[in-house]
């Protein structure tokens, strides 16, 4: 998906505020924040990082740099690996109009050189939300590689279902699409109830647990 028409789909679904989240990369942010910027939405920048127990974990910030800066890191802590496009397709990074303007060629799939402890606590320190997420699926979760839940300083958790159906411990539960696919964008998705908006307003409803869902 293009970061351009990500945000204008998005837009057309009514969501208010979108995350980008690619798999162990922030390359593709500049372009999907003067998107969402032109639309009219609040862009939230982040990654979605595998960790080395391959959890995956939504890593979520303010700012465009906040969140560059944070994936410049989490890259050079992956294995050096070369992407195979035959294989696994390209990894394109694209500008506001959807021009190419780079390929990565390390594959960005695999699980960083850091433990499922050690992001949330480099998230936290570094001015992010640490989200768990799908903590509900079968792969790549938390409860499934794990085996439960951790109680650690988590900014919410992530699932799937709603309610979700495995334990939650009493943090605070979001839920967003996981869209790997246009049709995908909007398919499940979150309200939050807060005094402020933008990023600021995000962390405050998820501190206070102020989040419902569709049909709840």
């Amino acid at each position: 998906m293009l970061p351009a028409v990500l945000a204008m789909e998005a837009a057309d679904k009514g969501i208010d505020m979108l995350a980008l989240t690619d798999h162990n990369s922030g390359r593709n942010l500049p372009a999907f924040a003067e998107a969402c910027e032109i639309v009219g939405i609040t862009g939230i920048f982040g990654l979605e990082v595998t960790t080395l127990e391959e959890i995956h974990v939504l890593t979520l910030f303010e700012t465009v740099r906040e969140a560059l800066e944070f994936g410049q890191w989490i890259e050079s802590i992956l294995p050096r690996v070369h992407n195979s496009a035959r294989l696994f397709g390209n990894q394109f990074v694209c500008d506001l109009r959807g021009a190419i303007i780079e390929e990565a060629d390390l594959f960005l799939y695999g699980p960083a050189d850091i433990t499922f402890d050690a992001l949330i606590d480099q998230t936290l320190v570094h001015g992010g939300l640490a989200i768990p997420a799908h903590i509900d699926r079968p792969a790549n979760s938390v409860t499934a590689n794990l085996g439960f839940l951790p109680e650690l300083p988590y900014s919410a958790v992530e699932s799937i279902a709603m309610p979700p159906t495995v334990e939650t411990l009493g943090y605070t539960v979001t839920q967003g699409s996981d869209a790997h696919y246009i049709e995908h964008i909007g398919r499940r998705r979150c309200f939050i109830e807060s005094a402020s908006d933008g990023f600021s307003g995000l962390r405050s409803a998820l501190t206070a647990g102020t989040v419902s869902y569709l049909g709840f």
